[in-house]
């Protein structure tokens, strides 16, 4: 006959067995993403970015929003992206007094788009802009 293993040693067995059975169950790591049906966005082109960065601000200053009054650098334009937004602000002002204010904001989606396609985004920087220093 042999000898029966010491209680503690039993129950750390035991305990080890059924530690290592739970953990056995899962995953240490998540599994891999499910293949999306959905086809990942595009990214935006810089005309695309222009037209609606510049188009939302012209929209915010034809409506009179709160935020309208700020600089070109606050709004994150460019000079070119603010001299777009200069003159869409004018043919919407323009716009609006002859056919209201629904036609200014149609006019200014398609003068801005074309105007930031035209200059490929616009994007040139701010007049101030130097490039950085290389070299001591």
């Amino acid at each position: 006959m042999g000898t029966k293993p010491p209680t503690g040693l039993r129950y750390g067995a035991a305990a080890l067995l059924t530690a290592l059975a739970l953990t056995g169950c899962t995953r240490s790591t998540p599994p891999p993403p499910a293949a999306s049906t959905t086809p990942s966005p595009t990214p935006s082109s810089p005309a695309q970015v222009c037209t609606s960065l510049v188009a939302y601000w012209v929209k915010e200053t034809l409506r009179g929003g709160k935020w309208a009054g700020l600089d070109w650098e606050q709004k994150g334009l460019s000079n070119e992206q603010y001299a777009i937004h200069e003159e869409a602000v004018a043919a919407g002002r323009e716009e609006e007094r002859t056919a209201g204010l629904d036609k200014a904001l149609e006019l200014v989606d398609r003068l801005v788009a074309q105007r930031c396609a035209a200059q490929n985004g616009a994007t040139w920087s701010s007049e101030n802009w130097r490039p950085v220093k290389s070299g001591p």
